[in-house]
C-alpha cells in the first residue's frame, strides 16, 4: 500500500473531537482567555498550573490518531514520537511556556488541523537536538544493573538509586489485557470467582455491597498497615472457604504472608516484606521465612496517592529481585501493590516491570476475588517457574538433545545466580549426564540475551574447535523452549502485550510528582477555587508518557522511532571446564598463577578467533584446585559480551552490561573497546582483590571508599582511577593504606604491574600487543618473591 501523503492523513484522521476535553478542561479553569495568554508571555512553565496546562495539551495530541502517522519533520519516526520527546522538555525546569503561545491560541480558537499540526511540527523541530552519535564507532551502550555491583553493602542510599537505574525505561503501568494475560489461563477461575463474590453479597450484613457507600465490610478507613493485613487474612479464609463450598478446591495451597516487622533471610541485607503468599502452609505465623518461600510478594501503602510514586514501584521491585535470586529456575515473578484501597497487579522479568490498570478494591470487589484466587491457585508454571527443570525422586534435571540424541543434565547444586531484575540474569548450575557413569562434571550456564546479540555457544564452540586454550570448553548449546517455541519475554512470557499502549511508569510519577508540587494548598472552604481546579485531570494522568530519552538515543533502532520494543531470549550453554573464582585460591602464589593463566587465555582466544572478551571482571575468571578434576587450571568464562576485533558495526543490542569497578578508564570514557581495555582491566581486578580479601579461599570486606566505585558516574569514577594511578608515590600511599594484610607482599609487585599498564603513570595511547608478556612476566617474578609465597 502506497504511503498516504500529508493531507491524506490529516484528511482521514481528523481532529475532530479529539481536543474537546482539553478545550473543556481549559475554559472551566481559565475563564478569560486572553488575559491568560497574555500573562502567559510573562511567566515560566513552573509557575503554577502552567505546567499541568501545557502537559495536558500535549498528552493530548499524541494520542491523537493523526500523530501516529504523520512523519517526523525531523526525519526519524512518526511525529508522536517527537511529541513523546518533547513531552520530556516540557517537564524539565528550563522550558519557558511561551513557546507554546502560537499553539494554545490555535488549538482554543478551533484553527484547521493543518495549521494546528503545522505549529507542532515548528514546536518539536525547535527543541529536538539532532541524534547524539556514540563516542566512537563500533560500541554497544554501557548499562549497569544492581548484579553488577561488586563487594557491595547494598544500603538502601546507594542500592535504590542503582536499581532505578537498571530499570530505568523498562517499567511499564496501565498494561491492556494484564490480567486475562497472566490469569486468564486458570481453569475455572471466572466461574468460581463469580460464585464466591456472589456468597460474598449474601445474608442481611454480607462481606461486599454494591453501589455509593458500599464496598467490603470492615475495610479499616485509614488503610492503616497492621489492620490492612488482618482484614486481608481473613478475607482470604473466607474466600477459600466460600469456594470449597462451591465444590471448588485449589490443587495448589499456600497461605497468605504478612510480617513487615520480620525480616526476611537470604538476601544480601535485612529486608522485610509487606504482605505476599508463601509456599508453606504449615508454619505458623511467628516463623521465620525465606525468600525462596515467597511465591507472590506485595506492597502496601496506606496513602491511594502512592499507587502513582515510583517508590512503590521500586519498593515491590526491590522484593522481586530478592525473590528472583533466591529461586534459581524463577523465569518471571508476580506480584500487587495495595495503596489505600487501589491494588496495581504486577509482573517482573528480565527486561523490567509490566502493570495492569489500578482498580479500587470496594468498587470492584470481582476484581479483588480473582486476583487472590488466582494466586492462590497458580500452578508453578504460572507463578514464573521453569517448566524445563523438572523433580524427580529429590534430584532435579533438565533435557537436552544433543548430536540427535535426548541426554539427562542432573543438577548437582547452584554455583551462581545473577541478582538483579533486568538484565543477562546468568545462572550457573553444577551438573552430569546420568549416561556418564563417571560422572563427569559439567555446567550448565543459563541466560537471558538480546537476539541482536551473537550467541556465546557459537562463540565458544569455535574457540574450542581451534583450540584456544584457558578458556571454557564447549559442550553443547540451544535455545530454551516453553510451550513448543523459543523462550523469550515478550512473546512467551509476556504472551504478545504491547508495552507501547502502556505509560512509562518513571516518566508518569515525574509528570504527577511535577503536577502535585505545583499545586497550591487545597481549598478548606469547602467549594472549588479558582487555583484548585488547574490540577489536572484523571485522564491526562494514565494517558501514555514518554520512554526514556537514552532508551531511543542509544538505541540502534532509534531510527525506527523507538517502535520496536527491546526482548531478551533464553539461552543455555553447557560446558566442560568448571572450578572457583581465582579470589577463592588457596595462596597468594595460586592466585597469581591463575590470573597469570586467564590473561593466556584471553590472548589465546583473541590470536586463534579474533575475539575480545570485553568483560573480564572477578566473577569470570576461574581456576582449578582439584587433582581429580580435568578442567584447565585457570581459564576464562563467560562470551556474552565479547567482539569480533575486526566487526563492522555494533551488534544491534540495546545495550551491554558492565562491572564498574574493573572498566577500563578508557572503557569508562566511551572509547572503542580494544583487548587493552581488557588487559587494563586484569590489572584492577588484582588491585581490587587486595583491597577486598583478606585471606586465602575468599574472605572478603566492604570497604566504603571504594564501594563508592559501584555507584559513581562513568566519568566520574574514569578521573577516580586516573588519579590513584598517575602518581607513583600516591599509588604506593594507596595501596599501603588499603590492600588487607594478606595482600600486603603484593605492593611492589601491583606497582609494577601499574608501570607495565600505565607508562608514566598515563592511559595507553597505542595498542601494544607486548603488554600480554609484560605483565605475564611481572606476575611470573612475583611469585618467586619469597614475601609473597610464604604463607
Amino acid at each position: 500500500m502506497a504511503e498516504l501523503s500529508k493531507s491524506e492523513i490529516l484528511q482521514s484522521k481528523p481532529i475532530g473531537e479529539g481536543l474537546n476535553t482539553f478545550r473543556d478542561s481549559y475554559n472551566t479553569t481559565w475563564t478569560d482567555i486572553p488575559e491568560l495568554l497574555d500573562a502567559v508571555g510573562h511567566m515560566h512553565i513552573g509557575d503554577g498550573g502552567l505546567k499541568n496546562l501545557v502537559i495536558d495539551l500535549i498528552l493530548a495530541l499524541q494520542n491523537l490518531p493523526a500523530a501516529h502517522l504523520l512523519p517526523s519533520p525531523n526525519g526519524r519516526g512518526v511525529l508522536r514520537d517527537d511529541l513523546l520527546r518533547f513531552f520530556s522538555l516540557v517537564v524539565s525546569n528550563d522550558f519557558n511556556i511561551r513557546s507554546v503561545i502560537s499553539l494554545l491560541n490555535k488549538v482554543i480558537d478551533k484553527a484547521p488541523d493543518a495549521d494546528i499540526w503545522g505549529v507542532v511540527c515548528d514546536l518539536v523541530t525547535q527543541s529536538t537536538p539532532p541524534p547524539r552519535p556514540l563516542p566512537y564507532p563500533n560500541q554497544t551502550p554501557i548499562s549497569f544493573n544492581t548484579g553488577s555491583l561488586a563487594n557491595t553493602s547494598e544500603y538502601r542510599k546507594h542500592f535504590d538509586g542503582a536499581l532505578k537505574d537498571e530499570l530505568d525505561s523498562s517499567l511499564y503501568i496501565d498494561i491492556p489485557n494484564f490480567f486475562d494475560t497472566f490469569f486468564g489461563e486458570l481453569m475455572n477461575l471466572e466461574s468460581v470467582a463469580r460464585a464466591v463474590f456472589k456468597k460474598c453479597q449474601e445474608d442481611e450484613n454480607p462481606l461486599y455491597k454494591e453501589g455509593e457507600g458500599g464496598g467490603w465490610r470492615d475495610w479499616p478507613e485509614d488503610a492503616q498497615e497492621e489492620k490492612v493485613l488482618k482484614w486481608f487474612k481473613e478475607r482470604i479464609d473466607m474466600f477459600l472457604e466460600f469456594a470449597k463450598e462451591c465444590g471448588s478446591t485449589p490443587e495448589v495451597r499456600r497461605r497468605p504472608l504478612g510480617q513487615p516487622t520480620q525480616h526476611l533471610s537470604g538476601s544480601t541485607t535485612r529486608r522485610k516484606l509487606d504482605v505476599g503468599f508463601a509456599n508453606d502452609t504449615k508454619i505458623n505465623e511467628s516463623s521465620r521465612y525465606d525468600w525462596s518461600q515467597i511465591l507472590v510478594p506485595g506492597e502496601l501503602k496506606s496513602n491511594p496517592n502512592a499507587d502513582r510514586r515510583n517508590d512503590t514501584w521500586l519498593d515491590l521491585a526491590r522484593y522481586a529481585r530478592h525473590v528472583l535470586t533466591a529461586q534459581d529456575t524463577r523465569r518471571f515473578v508476580l506480584g500487587f501493590t495495595l495503596c489505600g484501597s487501589i491494588m496495581r497487579l504486577w509482573e517482573f522479568d528480565r527486561l523490567g516491570g509490566i502493570a495492569s490498570p489500578p482498580f479500587d478494591i470496594n468498587k470492584e470487589g470481582l476484581q479483588f476475588v480473582s486476583a487472590i484466587l488466582g494466586y492462590l491457585w497458580m500452578n508453578k508454571e504460572q507463578l514464573g517457574f521453569d517448566p524445563t527443570i523438572f523433580e524427580l525422586d529429590g534430584k532435579r534435571y533438565m533435557e537436552i538433545t544433543r548430536n540427535g540424541r535426548t541426554e539427562r543434565l542432573v543438577l548437582i547444586e547452584l554455583m551462581k545466580r545473577h541478582s538483579s531484575v533486568a538484565s543477562r540474569a546468568t545462572t550457573c548450575w553444577k551438573a552430569y549426564c546420568d549416561r556418564d557413569k563417571s560422572k563427569t562434571t559439567l555446567v550448565i550456564k543459563d541466560s537471558w540475551q538480546y537476539p541482536e546479540r551473537g550467541e556465546e555457544g557459537i562463540l565458544l564452540r569455535d574457540a574450542t574447535e581451534k583450540g584456544v586454550v584457558n578458556v571454557a570448553r564447549y559442550y553443547h548449546h540451544e535455545t530454551v523452549c516453553v510451550g513448543g517455541k523459543d523462550d523469550d519475554i515478550n512473546g512467551n512470557v509476556r504472551k504478545g502485550l504491547d508495552i507501547m499502549k502502556a505509560t512509562d511508569a518513571f516518566r508518569h510519577a515525574l509528570a504527577t510528582s511535577n503536577a502535585e508540587n505545583t499545586m497550591p494548598p487545597p481549598s478548606t472552604s469547602g467549594s472549588r477555587s479558582r487555583s484548585t481546579a488547574r490540577k489536572r485531570s484523571s485522564s491526562s494522568l494514565n494517558a501514555p508518557l514518554p520512554p526514556n530519552k537514552r532508551s531511543c538515543s542509544t538505541s540502534p533502532h532509534a531510527d525506527k522511532g523507538c517502535s520496536e520494543p527491546p526482548n531478551r531470549i533464553h539461552r543455555r550453554v553447557i560446558l566442560r571446564d568448571y572450578g572457583k573464582y581465582i579470589y577463592k585460591a588457596s595462596s597468594r602464589v595460586a592466585m597469581l598463577a591463575a590470573l597469570e593463566g586467564t590473561i593466556t587465555g584471553h590472548e589465546s582466544l583473541r590470536d586463534l578467533t579474533g575475539t575480545i572478551q570485553s568483560d573480564v571482571s572477578i566473577g569470570n575468571l576461574m581456576m582449578n584446585e582439584e587433582e581429580d578434576n580435568s578442567s584447565w587450571q585457570s581459564f576464562l568464562i563467560d562470551l556474552d559480551l565479547a567482539i569480533k576485533e575486526n566487526r563492522e558495526g555494533p551488534s544491534g543490542a540495546p545495550s551491554k552490561t558492565g562491572t564498574r569497578a574493573f572498566m577500563a578508564i578508557g572503557a569508562l570514557y566511551g572509547e572503542e573497546h580494544s583487548f587493552m581495555h581488557d588487559l587494563e582491566s586484569f590489572f584492577w581486578v588484582l588491585f581490587w582483590i587486595c583491597i577486598h580479601y583478606t585471606g586465602p579461599n575468599g574472605e572478603s570486606r566492604v570497604v566504603s571508599k571504594f564501594e563508592k566505585w559501584n555507584y559513581a558516574h562513568t566519568d566520574e569514577l574514569a578521573e577516580i582511577k586516573s588519579g590513584i594511578v598517575v602518581h607513583e608515590g600516591d599509588f604506593i600511599k594507596t595501596v599501603s593504606q588499603n590492600f588487607t594484610p594478606y595482600y600486603q607482599s603484593f605492593i611492589p609487585w601491583v606497582n609494577r604491574l601499574r608501570k607495565v599498564v600505565f607508562p608514566e603513570g598515563k592511559r595507553w595511547e597505542r595498542k601494544e600487543l607486548t603488554l600480554y608478556s609484560q605483565m605475564k612476566a611481572v606476575l611470573e617474578k612475583a611469585r618467586s618473591d619469597p614475601e609473597v609465597s610464604v604463607e
